[in-house]
């Protein structure tokens, strides 16, 4: 840990200050009699720590007394009076209280690749720690690719990147000396907006897609604009000409029409830290591995790993599967999805040694976006993190195949259209686990809407509205339907009066036989369709409403989310053990 600030007991370690009282049940802070202050770290200066990840400049917070704000920060808890041995001693004479049921472990918890901090206590050391940890984390900006942060009330999209950077302190001695870096490993986790589940996509850093212009925020505070790249390769998004995680986000927006809410960057540092914060992580290897790139070399079977190794782990490709990219990929979602069990076990959020000496570790090893740059502010993202059960969360790979314009395979493009269909999945918030999203009355209720007699196409009578869809859309459906499907007493409405995220269709209570042959030809699924009450149309009868939302692609193109995920992608689950091969 950076001495600055700390005072003279640089040997402490914060966490042996915390013990439990059995008569409380809560962890509290325990300094020497004769202590004259806390050895608790205070906040760092301005020499801390210099950029971790791809980008900018380290945020620092000014040295300031216990209980004072700075604008934006959240008001400090009241102080509570620290118990040391003596007090203690004197607060049992007399009679010895019944030992109390602890009200909950107030610890830290690092969970789903993010950070939830809760103080354990408030007193002016804690304060100060608090403020200690706020002073290791780095944060730079999104330029406006993101949504401006999560929300409680949907779902949530984070971009995880792994760099390959080889300059700062702990990435030395990896390939390229001074490597600026690239978006080696690139992750995207997707949390449900009833947070019961979550699925990870793994984007292959050799998949050929554009890289869009980039507005990117300079040291100076000036804006420049990084210009696109076409058909290049997506680890291209971070790190090359200058580019920041912003850059990666608007791209992984591009390819997936996913919007992300954060970002967090680390770099090869944070792999050995995090690892050994925790005691180390699981792993099982179904065959010996010994690889000299990597310097991975491990015989098969059980392992716990930490530090080197566990970067060893992660880095390793050419001695697993077919010795490539997709095979390392396996790899790291076998070992993500143990280090998350690990994390979320009760031998680590129990223990406030490993709870502090993880805060240490995680605090300093990400860069992550300024949406999300306090203690608070991760805290409360955690909290929305760590509400799914790891059972519930999916690894996926985006489906690829190899490049079909090389002759030496080195680079992959996306399978269509299976890439697109888990896509699709991923934006409308369906689970590629077992899961259930809806009540079951509620999906046998849209089911239903769909079963029974249709009308014939020359009987529907259908009202077409632009509702968020492309300019003329509206236009370009009715002509399909009335020439290539049959449709002939629909019409034109012109525009909604409201944007609509998704296309419905709403019909009175005598037009579902009309309702259901519209929704074959359509795409249309059971919850697009609305029953309530037909409109008058202009020719004075009654007529269903369909309104194009911004989901629609075009007439003919089906509207229907797959409700399986499309096979041959790679898949698996967090809450299982897996033996590398």
């Amino acid at each position: 840990m950076d001495a600055q600030g700390r005072g003279r007991a640089d040997d402490v370690d914060p966490a042996d200050q915390w013990v439990l009282n059995p008569n409380t049940g809560e962890y509290e802070l325990r300094l020497a009699p004769s202590a004259a202050q806390s050895s608790v770290p205070g906040p760092r200066g301005s020499g801390g720590r210099g950029t971790a990840g791809a980008a900018g400049a380290r945020r620092t917070t000014p040295a300031r007394r216990p209980g004072a704000t700075a604008p934006g920060d959240e008001t400090p808890a009241p102080r509570r009076r620290a118990t040391a041995p003596a007090d203690a001693a004197a607060s049992r004479r007399g009679r010895r209280p019944a030992p109390k049921k602890a009200k909950g472990k107030k610890v830290l918890m690092w969970t789903g690749g993010s950070l939830a901090f809760v103080l354990i206590g408030a007193s002016g050391a804690a304060y100060l720690y608090y403020e200690h940890l706020n002073g290791n984390i780095t944060s730079v900006s999104d330029d406006g690719a993101g949504t401006g942060g999560f929300s409680k009330d949907r779902a949530i999209n984070i971009l995880l990147v792994g760099t390959d950077k080889r300059t700062g302190k702990g990435n030395e001695g990896y390939g390229d000396k001074n490597s600026a870096g690239h978006a080696d490993t690139t992750l995207v986790l997707h949390v449900s907006k009833d947070r019961t589940n979550a699925t990870v996509l793994s984007i292959p850093r050799d998949l050929i897609t554009d890289i869009p212009d980039c507005p990117t925020t300079q040291e100076d505070g000036s804006e420049k604009v990084i210009p696109g790249t076409q058909r290049t390769r997506f680890n291209n998004s971070l790190g090359q000409e200058d580019r920041t995680p912003s850059c990666t986000m608007r791209t992984i927006t591009e390819l997936t029409g996913l919007k992300m809410d954060h970002f967090m960057v680390a770099d090869f540092n944070a792999v050995k830290t995090l690892t050994s914060a925790v005691g180390g992580v699981d792993v099982c290897l179904a065959k010996d591995i010994k690889d000299p790139d990597s310097k991975l070399d491990l015989p098969k079977g059980e392992h716990t790993i930490e530090g080197e190794e566990a970067l060893a782990f992660v880095r390793t490709r050419h001695s697993v599967g077919f010795g490539g990219d997709l095979s390392r990929i396996e790899l790291q979602q076998q070992f993500l999805g143990s280090m998350l069990r690990k994390l979320k076990s009760n031998d680590t959020l129990t223990s406030p040694s490993k709870m502090i000496k993880l805060a240490e570790a995680g605090t300093k090893a990400l860069t992550v976006d300024s949406q999300i740059s306090t203690i608070k502010k991760l805290a409360d993202l955690g909290a929305e993190l760590g509400k799914f059960d790891t059972k519930n969360l999916t690894f996926a790979t985006v489906p690829v195949v190899d490049n079909p314009a090389e002759k030496v395979k080195a680079t992959v493009v996306l399978k269509e259209p299976q890439a697109q269909q888990l896509f699709a999945m991923v934006r409308d918030d369906v689970s590629l686990s077992d899961v259930k999203q809806q009540k079951k009355k509620e999906k046998a209720a849209e089911a239903a809407r769909l079963k029974g007699t249709k009308a014939p196409a020359s009987e529907v009578r259908v009202r077409i509205l632009n509702g968020g869809a492309v300019a003329g859309s509206a236009q370009e459906t009715l002509s399909w339907l009335q020439v290539q499907e049959g449709v002939t007493k629909s019409e034109n409405a012109g525009n909604a009066e409201q944007p609509l995220a998704k296309t419905t269709l709403e019909y009175g209570p005598d037009e579902a036989d009309q309702a259901r042959r519209l929704a074959e030809i359509m795409g249309l699924s059971g919850a697009a369709l609305k029953p309530g009450k037909s409109v008058t149309n202009s020719q004075g009868v009654p007529a269903m409403t369909l309104t194009l939302g911004k989901d629609f692609e075009g007439a003919g193109v089906p509207l229907t989310t797959p409700a399986k995920v499309p096979e041959d992608v790679q898949k698996a689950t967090a809450d299982k053990v897996e033996c590398a091969k």
